[in-house]
């Protein structure tokens, strides 16, 4: 029996769009795990839920999955890292994707959101779940053999959290893991006001973004880290939907490349 209780609203969001979007464009995206939990998510989740938003998540996660692929593949074994990792089953895609466990993955947040993956998802080889305020950063102490290339995740996170809070845990993450990669999507200021009337929608007015990145280059000099790769949300998600996404959708995804609105960010941390 799955059991979501106590599980915040903002949880279910990405889940929900990997799962909309693995029906309506398997060729695009396709989580087959997300797709087993669908029949257990409570009927409010679904609130507040359309094509654009589910895109949007579903662009993160193919581009976040390309990024951390190449890397297991360079550098295995080798650790990854998942910082508010929420229900993302980004563990299961990229070891079907790769063929099996490449690397050692670590999942960290909160301890009823922990509770809740170790309930749905179970205890997988090559998988450690670790409960733990990610800015506190004691959960680091947990990390098998910090020597080994590591790669940290950080998707749909930051954005709720301020400037301060974010560079003083890249600072933290820079002194346990030099010259490590950090990788973490981000809206621009502009890109915030969007974003927040979507969550408004969802029912979850206690849960609006307050961080944005205007020029990659400059938040990483400020952060102290090398910027590695600046990507876009939606050229590749374009490039494959052609007219099969919504009118209004395609209007939103040029809108937003074309503004930079939406990107991911691979930064090396400093040695």
């Amino acid at each position: 029996m799955k059991n979501f209780e106590g599980i915040a609203n903002t949880v279910f969001v990405p889940l929900l769009a990997r799962i909309h979007i693995s029906r309506k464009f398997p060729d695009l995206f396709y989580d087959r795990k997300a797709l087993e939990l669908e029949k257990y998510l409570p009927r409010h989740a679904e609130k507040g839920s359309f094509e654009y938003t589910d895109l949007a998540s579903a662009a993160r996660y193919i581009i976040m999955d390309e990024m951390v692929s190449n890397f297991i593949k360079r550098n295995s074994p080798c650790h990854v890292i998942s910082l508010g990792a929420g229900l993302d089953s980004a563990y299961f895609r990229l070891t079907e994707r790769l063929g099996g466990v490449r690397a050692l993955f670590y999942e960290v947040d909160l301890p009823e959101v922990i509770d809740t993956r170790r309930k749905v998802y179970g205890e997988n080889p090559g998988e450690k779940l670790i409960s733990g305020d990610m800015f506190a950063l004691d959960w680091a102490g947990e990390i098998e053999d910090r020597t080994r290339p590591t790669v940290l995740i950080v998707s749909g996170v930051f954005q709720y959290f301020r400037e301060e809070d974010i560079l003083k845990l890249i600072a933290g993450l820079t002194e346990i893991f030099p010259g490590q990669e950090l990788i973490f999507d981000a809206t621009s200021t502009k890109g915030l006001k969007f974003t927040n009337w979507f969550i408004k929608r969802t029912g979850n007015k206690n849960a609006l973004m307050t961080f944005g990145i205007d020029d990659s280059r400059q938040f990483a000099e400020k952060a102290g880290v090398t910027l590695l790769e600046e990507r876009l949300f939606f050229p590749e998600v374009r490039k494959k939907l052609g007219k099969r996404a919504s009118l209004i959708s395609r209007l939103c995804m040029e809108n937003s490349d074309r503004g930079k609105k939406a990107i991911v960010l691979r930064l090396r941390l400093a040695h």
